[in-house]
């Protein structure tokens, strides 16, 4: 591992373990992407995923949100996409243009998974171009914040690699689930392998905190969840600190949950060796900190949307917000309820955090 320069700003650690802190830490999800016009700049016609690849365009755009809202974020997220398991699985993927993510040649029959997937998967030297990025990043980052690592989670990615990008039906993956539940169960394993030794290697290069994006995790009932979901969220909680242990890492790395619209399972998520609980919008502060009950730190909720209101509005909802969670300064990691949106206007969010400042540090 290379020698990284000492964290000036380490809050957003120390809340993900659960210490008193001074005011809440604050991170967006996509922080870094379209809505910042120099973005646009950085990637000047690259394709998405050449972005991903290169380190020094990866790096640049990781940290053009750090630097243009300097001193009110408190950690950078490396800038990649969730959808890099399955290419590191065999598939191809690409993000068209006001679409998204499109697989050309989606799993559509269980056959398929002995066909169409690497069997074992050299993550290291599949994914070598992500690790580099996040060492890259790291150096650039001159211990500024803390930088984030992320993976997608098991069923999430699943659901792309069957449906073959985004849906609003989820007919192939039911289809899985319901008629071949044996070879979903296949699947779903093999993307947690190569997750568990994703994040691990992330660390490794340098991530200082880890995040799972189950942003499909809504459109399973409760009991599908449990069956199709957790079990492979908690293998990767648990394996993740076991492969640390190997790799030689005795730190403890804050690992956080994902699971949108998941509202029914943060008693269960309280439970699954997570460190922090993301929570979307759907849910209400005051509830989820009692089902909590500090077992975890919970993060969030802000509906993504406020930022389009006035910076009234903008303010009345993070003042609400901060003080359903208690206040903040214990327990609590402010963020959105999902990712930005490229139609933000960068002045509200710029507004947003500073309110976050201003609200957590009364």
């Amino acid at each position: 591992m290379p020698e990284f320069a000492p964290l000036k700003n380490d809050l957003i650690l120390r809340a993900a373990r659960g210490e008193k802190v001074e005011r809440p830490p604050v991170w967006v999800m996509r922080q870094a992407g379209r809505y910042l016009p120099q973005y646009h700049v950085v990637k000047a016609g690259n394709d998405f995923f050449a972005c991903c690849r290169n380190p020094e365009l990866a790096s640049a755009i990781t940290i053009q949100p750090i630097d243009h809202y300097d001193g009110y974020l408190d950690a950078a997220i490396i800038f990649s996409d969730i959808l890099v398991i399955p290419q590191a699985m065999g598939m191809k993927v690409h993000i068209l243009d006001k679409i998204g993510p499109h697989f050309p040649d989606p799993l559509r029959e269980p056959s398929e998974l002995e066909t169409k997937l690497t069997k074992e998967v050299d993550v290291l030297k599949e994914l070598d171009w992500a690790f580099k990025s996040i060492t890259e990043t790291r150096l650039k980052l001159n211990g500024r914040v803390p930088l984030l690592g992320f993976c997608g989670g098991p069923w999430t990615l699943m659901v792309y690699m069957i449906e073959g990008g985004g849906t609003k039906l989820f007919r192939y993956a039911k289809t899985w689930l319901y008629a071949h539940p044996e070879a979903s169960h296949e699947l779903l394993s093999r993307i947690t392998d190569v997750a568990v030794e994703f994040l691990a290697q992330q660390v490794v290069a340098g991530a200082q905190m880890l995040q799972v994006f189950e942003s499909w995790a809504g459109e399973l009932g409760p009991k599908e969840f449990k069956e199709f979901s957790l079990p492979y969220l908690r293998i990767i909680s648990s394996r993740f600190r076991k492969r640390l242990v190997e790799l030689g890492i005795t730190e403890h790395i804050p690992l956080t949950i994902f699971a949108k619209g998941a509202w029914y399972a943060l008693d269960w998520l309280a439970d699954s060796g997570y460190d922090v609980v993301s929570l979307d919008w759907l849910f209400d502060p005051k509830e989820a900190m009692k089902i909590a009950n500090g077992r975890v730190v919970l993060q969030g909720n802000l509906d993504p949307g406020t930022i389009y209101g006035s910076k009234e509005v903008i303010t009345k909802k993070t003042e609400e917000m901060i003080t359903d969670f208690g206040g903040g300064k214990q327990g609590y990691i402010v963020n959105l309820g999902h990712g930005t949106q490229p139609f933000f206007d960068p002045e509200n969010l710029g507004w947003f955090l500073k309110e976050v400042h201003r609200v957590g540090s009364a």
